[in-house]
């Protein structure tokens, strides 16, 4: 059993050392351990300092792409390599690698194909109350639309199994936290998490530099997952609402129509018409999305299927 343990890093090189420092050396179930650097970019000697650390593989990146690319290229460099589980950690020492063990441990059980180290928001020191507050709501949401029941959706604490990690498709630019917990709910892999603590904070998050950015583009992120997944439900139950509107004000005119006063509701009518017009229209809109989200699946299954064959 190989485990490799993938750290996407950009401009890391004065947190990196201490990264690498505390990453285990030996795991139980594993006769293999091998690091995975993902330079995403960096301006500064991260990938010099990785290989004078002994980093047993380096991916260097021409150009800064953001943390998603770099996570779905570390996926499919350690599946390549032969990785029968992967890890996903930060390279600003964020996450202790003491917890390894624990994480990758349900996958070992057969139990889970993919484990979140969920941080206990409530818990870290440098959160502030409102970061706490929007990581939670995040958090419930992401376990709504996903149907997982993950208490912390955006830990970058991660472990995989190689079957997970061949499913996995990244199409955010920004970050991979959400989407692949929505994605992994939707595919039918089982997710869990395991409670850690984390290492005192070295620097500042590139992720989160605005709080109202970030809220924007993650939950355009998390509606772009679903609507790939749900799209039926999801307009069908958009168009019911001017669908219903629409019918509602067709009994109110017809009600006055019966009692001799139709002439004075004839705007009434117009309106309907136009409702349940747009209704119908949204509802062929969810048929739409449906038939490309059936197509998507068929076609994650080839991808699949392929990796699979070219991992071998």
């Amino acid at each position: 059993m190989k485990l490799i343990i993938q750290i996407p890093c950009y401009n890391e090189s004065e947190t990196l050392p201490q990264t690498i420092d505390d990453l285990p050396k030996t795991v139980p179930g594993f006769d293999e351990i091998e690091y995975l650097v993902i330079d995403d970019g960096s301006t500064d000697r991260t990938a010099q300092i990785a290989k004078s650390l002994g980093v047993h593989h380096i991916v260097r990146m021409p150009r800064n792409r953001g943390l998603a690319a770099a996570f779905e290229k570390g996926l499919q460099t350690a599946v390549q390599l032969g990785a029968d589980v992967i890890v996903n950690t930060d390279g600003d020492n964020q996450y202790p690698g003491g917890y390894i063990t624990d994480l990758v441990r349900p996958i070992l059980d057969g139990e889970a194909d993919m484990v979140i180290g969920d941080r206990q928001v409530e818990t870290v020191p440098h959160f502030s109350r409102i970061k706490v507050f929007l990581q939670k709501l995040g958090s419930r949401i992401v376990r709504w639309s996903s149907g997982t029941d993950v208490p912390d959706a955006t830990s970058g604490f991660r472990a995989f199994s190689r079957d997970a990690a061949l499913r996995l498709v990244i199409f955010s630019n920004y970050t991979y936290t959400l989407e692949t917990i929505i994605q992994a709910g939707k595919l039918g892999l089982s997710v869990t998490s395991i409670p850690i603590e984390t290492n005192p904070k070295l620097r500042e998050s590139r992720l989160i530099r605005s709080i109202p950015v970030y809220l924007v583009r993650s939950s355009v992120t998390i509606l772009r997952i679903f609507l790939m997944y749900e799209a039926l439900r999801t307009f069908l139950t958009l168009g019911s609402l001017p669908f219903a509107a629409g019918w509602i004000l067709v009994f109110r005119f017809l009600y006055f129509f019966a009692i001799g006063e139709g002439r004075g509701h004839i705007q009434s009518l117009i309106l309907a018409a136009i409702l349940i017009l747009v209704g119908f229209l949204i509802f062929l809109l969810g048929l739409l999305g449906d038939l490309i989200a059936r197509n998507r699946r068929l076609m994650e299954e080839m991808v699949f299927r392929v990796r699979k064959i070219e991992s071998k």
